[in-house]
């Protein structure tokens, strides 16, 4: 039996043994959930084995991928994305995790491999890592939306269901309670964590160990407008209940951040796999001109051949992570950053390597050096300026060595190929027959001789090398006339000369300077765009200020400072000049909250600050933000507007970028070689009739 055919019954039947697994663990369930029973539950002492190896094997798994670098960065991708699922059980989310990493990289690993073994290429198995990567990110990302659109969902539930209740209790801690039971398993779990911190002995404590773990904004912002309102009491005013009034804001948030990700979905839908596409169509490509056109050989096989198929992969896998930002919704779920422990700062215990990149950091306190640590704080970068220059000066020289040796490596393909090239054919269409094939590789070789000869000398004389042709010729029985013999020691000579020029050259190594160069720009570019996504999260932030605001300035004897007390317990991005204020603002209020604008890179939070500074100085809460409710109404339609702009513009990108992959491989793999072949084939019928 052949390996290929092996092999395919080996993946048939690992598919159906994946398949009976699957349908053998949905019966199971299925029977165990009409009776009510788990295999816990029944205690049978075989299944509490087998679910603790399990649990110890996942576990274990994780802690082991931790460890290691490359499995680290996916696995911490994976609970990031699952967080939103799994916000209070540590081991569940572990399991969960390392769960989904097995089958994702385990399924592909597998098909991977079998698909390589089938076909060992370079390049195939190159096109079929991009094909994984892409695969995997399209797996997780719909995963993973499906549960943030369904989580959003069922908090429009969750408040029409505690807006119900409130009107029949009064009550908020009643009204969320009694919600719990009509919503869905997902929001009622984060529905129940925010009943058992409002009704804690220290109900601010909890609320802020909830705020660490919540999944999106509204969640946070209904937990703090509920706990306001327990400790404030309700006021009915001419427009009704604050508290419903609260609710009816977040729920109108939620509908357009609904109506944002359904049409951003629809208008990108498809556009990944149609950049993808492409990566499977550069062989049979280059299959087809090679046999119907035999001069295409000497492109495909060329530098210039090499070149195009690996810039179509990259465009690829460029045009794939556009598109991955294109629909990334983080600028709506900012995180707060981490404190790690990059890999950066292990690097920078070296000496030589602080040694290194003190050179290229700029000087303390320096226009530079203050630029560069602006950009940081503004995007929130968990890096100080000196472990960022190293992380700049790594990419640097990785972008410096991976071009280098691209360059190297087309050189050494390129004089494979000289040696191995065929004469030029007369044939325009078709293919060669088999007599013309056999002679055209007896010349080959016969040419890799003559040079092997000569000693890959390209400043040999004519006579030299007319010399060895004429003696590799009389080896094979050949005794070519003046006419072959000048033909052949030109082709020989014309191959040296090609030959000897294949070595790596000045203007490649500028060119490697040059791609080390934007490598080293990357990851300030990078913040440049985290940070202008923190915009976005630093206005949505103080929006909600303001619906928090709109409830507190109705309360009587509120303070200034009980107002920044309650911005600091819900803020994320303003916490820290929030925080300041409220530690200075005992020795001066005023001065606090001007010191608080002045740090604030936002002009919605300077106007924020300026109310709070003016109901400080002159009049009341009140007063200070009598028009919010119109501002907010403003803001409102404003983003709604800024929603449907931004999507026209992602649609319009996203379909350029989408389509990029298959214009560039029609283009530039086969309509430009089709035309260079024409001009080739033209100077090959010029030669011809020159010698009638």
């Amino acid at each position: 039996m052949e390996l290929k055919s092996f092999l395919m019954i080996l993946v048939g039947m690992s598919l159906c043994c994946f398949l009976l697994l699957l349908g053998l663990g949905k019966l199971i369930a299925k029977r165990e959930e009409e009776q009510g029973l788990s295999l816990a539950d029944r205690g049978h002492p075989s299944s509490r084995l087998i679910r603790g190896g399990l649990n110890v094997l996942f576990l274990r798994s994780y802690a082991l991928f931790m460890k290691l670098p490359p499995l680290r960065f996916y696995v911490l991708k994976v609970r990031f994305r699952l967080s939103v699922l799994q916000v209070y059980d540590e081991f569940s989310l572990r399991r969960q995790t390392i769960k989904i990493v097995y089958l994702i990289l385990g399924t592909l690993t597998f098909v991977i491999g079998v698909l390589t073994a089938m076909n060992l290429n370079l390049i195939f198995f190159l096109s079929l890592l991009i094909a994984a990567v892409v695969i995997q990110g399209l797996i997780l990302d719909g995963y993973i939306n499906r549960l943030e659109k369904k989580l959003l969902e069922q908090m429009l539930d969750l408040f029409g269901a505690v807006r119900l209740a409130y009107h029949r209790h009064g009550m908020v801690e009643d009204a969320i309670d009694e919600s719990i039971e009509s919503v869905g398993e997902e929001i009622a779990l984060h529905a129940h964590r925010i009943y058992d911190a409002l009704s804690d002995v220290k109900p601010d404590e909890a609320l802020e160990k909830y705020y660490e773990v919540a999944p999106n904004r509204f969640l946070r912002a209904f937990a703090g407008i509920s706990r306001m309102i327990m400790e404030f009491g309700d006021r009915k005013k001419d427009k009704g209940s604050l508290y419903l009034r609260g609710l009816a804001s977040l729920t109108g948030e939620i509908q357009l951040d609904l109506i944002r990700r359904s049409k951003l979905d629809y208008l990108l839908k498809g556009l990944n796999l149609i950049a993808l596409v492409p990566i499977f169509f550069t062989k049979p490509i280059e299959i087809w001109a090679r046999r119907n056109f035999p001069l295409m050989d000497q492109f495909y096989l060329s530098k210039a051949g090499i070149l195009a198929k690996l810039g179509i992969f990259l465009i690829i896998l460029i045009c794939y992570l556009l598109l991955q930002k294109l629909k990334s919704e983080e600028e709506t779920d900012y995180k707060a950053g981490r404190n790690r422990n990059p890999w950066e700062s292990a690097l920078r215990k070296w000496s030589l390597v602080r040694k290194c990149s003190a050179w290229f950091t700029p000087r303390f306190k320096s226009a530079a050096y203050e630029r560069i640590h602006k950009l940081l704080k503004d995007s929130n970068h968990h890096l100080s300026v000196e472990t960022l220059q190293i992380r700049r000066l790594v990419i640097f020289l990785l972008c410096v060595v991976i071009t280098t040796g691209t360059f190297s490596y087309l050189h050494l393909k390129s004089r494979s190929w000289i040696l191995n090239e065929p004469p030029a054919s007369y044939v325009f269409f078709g293919t060669m027959s088999q007599d013309d094939a056999e002679a055209a590789a007896e010349i080959v070789d016969m040419d890799k001789q003559v040079m092997v000869e000569t000693g890959m000398d390209s400043n040999r004389e004519y006579d030299q090398i007319a010399a060895s042709i004429t003696q590799v010729m009389a080896e094979r029985g050949l005794q070519p006339n003046d006419k072959q013999l000048e033909a052949t020691a030109e082709r020989v000579i014309d191959k040296l000369k090609r030959w000897n020029a294949e070595y790596l050259k000045w203007w490649e190594l500028l060119l490697s300077l040059i791609a080390g160069w934007i490598g080293y720009c990357v990851p300030v570019w990078t913040l440049m765009f985290q940070r202008r996504m923190r915009l976005m999260d630093m206005r949505q932030e103080v929006y909600q200020f303001h619906t928090m605001i709109s409830i507190l300035k109705e309360l009587e004897r509120i303070s200034v400072e009980e107002i920044l007390d309650w911005l600091h317990s819900y803020a994320v991005i303003f916490k820290i000049p929030l925080q300041k204020c409220l530690l200075h603002f005992g020795h001066g209020g005023e001065e606090a909250l001007r010191q608080m604008k002045e740090e604030a890179g936002l002009d919605e939070f300077r106007q924020l600050a300026d109310k709070l500074l003016l109901a400080t100085e002159k009049i009341t809460i009140s007063d200070a933000f009598d028009e919010l409710e119109s501002e907010m109404a403003y803001h409102f339609e404003r983003r709604r507007l800024d929603y449907e702009k931004s999507l026209d513009t992602k649609a319009g990108i996203g379909r350029i970028i989408g389509f990029a992959p298959m214009y560039c491989l029609v283009f530039a793999y086969l309509v430009i070689p089709l035309i260079w072949m024409s001009f080739q084939q033209m100077g090959i019928y010029f030669e011809q009739i020159q010698h009638i």
